[in-house]
């Protein structure tokens, strides 16, 4: 069966010897790949050919990495089902007639599928643990800054990171390893801390004993019914194995959703205003009578999906004069509130954990009617985001509806002890 995971299918070898040699990767097509198409789902780009590889890529072609195609996505990163790409809708290998999550749809179907042994998603607000958790797979959304975002196309350049997805926890940490490090061409990437453990793959042991997990009462409340007794199943078995939990309070994440939309789409307005029709993007057709502006309009009228058009013309909005105290300014004051919980939390717990989702995967088509609900199911996600934390989401089990995954949040730079704790249930 497809499952439309691709976008572009090619392949381009790596290096004969490496950590990932006879290995085959997915890469989502909002990462340039030198020679081959990057479409980031959209018209505009559809026939965009990039000059450089990302830095991730050449990373993966190092490590001897094959890498398989482009795959699928939600446009420009926008949305959370992966129905937005221009390519048409991804379908869920691992729930029929289901969307995939988003927007690195793609790339989770790909891996769930076993059209890919790994692959590379991005994350802005949850879009590579979003898939992961509907498709039942691994994703891991890396600290900003431990990976390179050079020849990422981003959504919104403060939030978003590469991450890996994989079928197992330690084959996502392999491929963490390969990725993680500093980048002269990205001046957003840091070292980890000298105590940090950077041994990924070596910490995927399933350890847990003497772990303490948090668990946000806040990030619990609204979710379906089935969500939460998989969630109570899985932390009961990592207690059952040395850990304990206990539970937190994370006031702020009340706010985040709303901050962190304020702030991704006021990015993405920015961000987007390159692809105009003369430096990047589809020329408006039929405007040649030297309106700048109405060719600019054309441009983007053609080129852009409504899910982008929407969230660019709130972004703009959200910066306009008048508007801007109002609106971004509040959100960063909210972003800075969010850190400072979880800051405090980490005090006394060593991971936080919560449901991905708080819902199981959508019908195909159920929120392409109503956007206000496909972006309140990021509400467990994107505080992770405006924290520039690590996370990552394992299986826990499967509704009827389809598969559920459990998030763990760590520290900055705890990718780790994340690690280790998923490990103990993938």
């Amino acid at each position: 069966m497809s499952h439309n995971a691709f976008i572009t299918e090619e392949r381009i070898e790596g290096d004969a010897d490496g950590a990932l040699a006879g290995r085959t990767v997915a890469v989502k097509d909002n990462i340039s790949t030198a020679g081959l198409r990057t479409t980031c789902g959209s018209t505009t780009l559809e026939e965009y050919v990039p000059p450089y590889d990302a830095t991730v890529v050449e990373r993966l072609k190092a490590a001897g990495a094959t890498i398989v195609g482009k795959t699928n996505m939600d446009e420009f990163g926008m949305g959370t089902t992966t129905e937005t790409s221009a390519f048409g809708p991804v379908e869920n290998p691992a729930a029929e007639g289901r969307v995939p999550g988003g927007s690195s749809g793609g790339s989770a179907a790909a891996v769930a599928a076993g059209e890919a042994d790994l692959a590379l998603g991005s994350d802005t607000g949850g879009s590579v643990r979003c898939p992961a958790a509907f498709c039942g797979v691994v994703g891991i959304k890396p600290t900003y800054g431990l990976v390179s975002r050079y020849g990422l196309v981003a959504y919104a350049n403060s939030l978003e990171q590469i991450g890996p997805l994989a079928p197992t926890v330690e084959e996502a940490a392999e491929l963490l390893e390969v990725l993680a490090g500093s980048d002269p061409n990205d001046a957003t990437t840091r070292e980890p801390p000298a105590d940090a453990e950077t041994d990924y793959a070596a910490a995927a042991d399933g350890d847990v004993s003497g772990l303490t997990i948090g668990v946000p009462t806040e990030l619990l409340e609204g979710a379906d019914d089935g969500v939460r007794a998989i969630f109570e199943d899985a932390l009961a078995e990592l207690e059952m194995k040395g850990a304990t939990t206990t539970a937190v309070s994370l006031p702020s994440v009340e706010a985040a959703v709303q901050a962190y939309y304020v702030i991704a789409m006021s990015e993405a307005s920015s961000n987007l205003a390159r692809f105009d029709g003369v430096r990047y993007g589809r020329s408006g057709e039929g405007e040649d009578d030297g309106n700048w502006n109405e060719s600019f309009a054309a441009a983007r009228d053609v080129g852009f999906g409504e899910e982008v058009k929407r969230r660019v013309l709130l972004g703009t909005y959200a910066l306009s004069a008048g508007y801007h105290d109002k609106y971004y300014k509040k959100a960063q004051d909210a972003r800075a509130w969010v850190k400072q919980d979880f800051d405090s939390a980490f005090e006394s717990v060593d991971v936080l954990a919560s449901p991905t989702m708080p819902v199981p995967p959508f019908e195909r088509g159920e929120s392409l009617d109503d956007p206000l609900q496909m972006y309140l199911a990021d509400a467990n996600t994107v505080p992770i985001n405006l924290a520039n934390l690590p996370a990552i989401s394992v299986p826990a089990g499967e509704t009827d509806e389809g598969p559920v995954g459990l998030q763990l949040v760590g520290p900055a730079f705890g990718e780790a002890t994340i690690i280790r704790a998923g490990s103990a249930l993938s």
